[in-house]
């Protein structure tokens, strides 16, 4: 196809031409035949019903409807727009709002909105387009406020379905979740709501059952019913209180039962194994008053009657004269409770006895260490101790024991034999030099006579040429010695003589 040029010279191509006519073709029919084809139909899309012919008698020709300006059409088609779109928009708010089961929570404003979303209907069909638009917007307007107001209804019914839940009716309280969820699917508390209204019925039917054994007595297995009961539903308030009651209870039976059985133990006179008892008691009930009390008063019981005995222990051991075990008597005495009166003045007495039956027994078990008169005055003084004891113990009691009695007798005779000399006669051979280490030298003698009190004694002899002598010999204390020879018979060198 030939095109025309331009003013530079260029040829314009041929199709260019036919693309512009089209246009130009496309621009009067959108103009021109658009709005009439528009007015024969209604949305969505359905044919207008057309409008029976009126007979007439026959006009002139100059008689028919006026034709509507570009303009005009122009500004209907402006005005249907506005009422389609205000009618997509309702409708796209009557879609979401039906999910949402409106009908169930606000059925008058919804037929209200519906009803004014019908009147734009009328006024599009009589092509009343800005009363159409008006009516439309007007619905739009009334369910927009329906769908603000979703979060405050999904309160309410999710407050009512808790309130249908606390109530037991488990109907109620699914209708109620169920319509939360429609409201808003994603809602935790609609979630929740309505798992616990889908195990209502058994959670109350396990509460049940486990009263029924509460009141039989059996708390253990009522336990396992309201564990139960609580595991299907955590927020159930009536199973979580029954959980902890009945396990308070269950402890309470526990801790009475070993009280009592402490209780019993005591009258059975098994003081440890009931202080073992409500040491079970605390620990099962930590912090009792009661079971810290009776573990306090039990051992007082056990202490004093252990102090008693001890006590009993330590008079018998008195009476026994038997001193060493009458100071460890009370020594533990004093263990259990360093205060006591009657323990502190009898260890002391005790002890004082036991230190004089220790002092006379040393000098009665070894008489010959009085042959010192340190030791012979030591042994003086504690005799007259014990004499000065035995005059208080007849004039507050009226007897002495029979081992201090003993005791003192026997050192009075002991020290009375000290006093009484021995005659000891040394034999020699008028060539020995004899010296008697307690007396002296005693010189050359062929016999000589001492005078010696009870002892041990040691002699020596001593002569130029021989071997020295020497003799041990005790003196008294039922040893008899009449004669004692010293002489130095073996020669060990030879001796110039003059």
């Amino acid at each position: 196809m030939q095109g025309g040029k331009t003013a530079n010279g260029d040829r314009i191509s041929g199709w260019v031409w036919v693309a512009l006519a089209v246009l130009l073709l496309l621009a009067l029919a959108v103009v021109f035949v658009l709005p009439r084809l528009v007015q024969e139909y209604e949305l969505p899309l359905v044919p207008r019903a057309s409008t029976a012919p009126v007979a007439t008698t026959s006009a002139p020709a100059t008689s028919a409807a006026p034709q509507i300006s570009p303009f005009d059409e122009a500004q209907r088609a402006r005005q249907r727009r506005e009422a389609q779109d205000a009618l997509a928009s309702l409708l796209e708010r009557q879609q979401a709002l039906d999910e949402m089961a409106v009908s169930q929570w606000a059925a008058t404003e919804y037929d209200a909105a519906i009803a004014a979303a019908r009147r734009g209907d009328e006024f599009y069909r009589n092509t009343e387009f800005v009363q159409a638009a008006l009516a439309y917007q007007e619905s739009d307007l009334a369910l927009a406020d329906l769908q603000e107001r979703v979060p405050t209804v999904l309160d309410r019914t999710v407050a009512a379905g808790n309130a249908a839940i606390a109530a037991e009716d488990s109907a109620l309280a699914l209708e109620r979740f169920t319509l939360a969820l429609r409201l808003d699917p994603d809602s935790a508390p609609a979630q929740r709501g309505l798992a616990r209204a889908q195990t209502l019925d058994e959670v109350e039917g396990l509460i049940a059952a486990g009263l029924a054994l509460q009141e039989q007595g059996d708390l253990q297995a009522a336990q396992q019913q309201f564990e139960q009961a609580a595991g299907l539903d955590s927020e159930h308030q009536q199973a979580a209180a029954l959980v902890a009651e009945n396990r308070q209870m269950i402890t309470d039976a526990n801790y009475t039962a070993v009280m009592s059985e402490g209780f019993a133990l005591l009258q059975q006179e098994q003081a440890e194994a009931a202080i073992a008892a409500f040491e079970r008691a605390l620990r099962i009930k930590p912090g009792s008053d009661e079971a810290g009390a009776a573990i306090a008063q039990t051992r007082e019981q056990v202490t004093l009657s252990s102090i008693a005995g001890l006590q009993a222990q330590a008079e018998t051991h008195e009476a026994n004269e038997d001193w060493e075990q009458a100071v460890a008597a009370y020594d533990a005495v004093l263990a259990l409770d360093s205060n006591l009166v009657f323990a502190l003045e009898g260890r002391d007495y005790s002890a004082r006895r036991l230190q004089l039956d220790r002092l006379l027994a040393v000098n009665i078990e070894q008489p010959m260490r009085l042959s010192d008169q340190a030791a012979y005055d030591e042994a003086q003084e504690v005799y007259r101790i014990g004499r000065d004891l035995e005059a208080d113990l007849l004039a507050e009691q009226g007897s002495v024991g029979e081992r201090l009695a003993q005791q003192l007798d026997t050192m009075e005779v002991l020290l009375e034999q000290m006093l009484v000399p021995v005659a000891v006669t040394l034999n020699s051979d008028n060539a020995t030099n004899v010296t008697v280490y307690q007396v002296g030298e005693l010189g050359t003698f062929s016999e000589t006579t001492l005078m010696l009190r009870p002892g041990r004694y040691v002699a020596v002899g001593t002569r130029p040429g021989y071997r020295d002598v020497r003799e041990e010999f005790v003196v008294g204390f039922g040893r008899e010695l009449n004669s004692l020879s010293i002489r130095c018979n073996e020669e060990v060198a030879a001796v110039n003589r003059p």
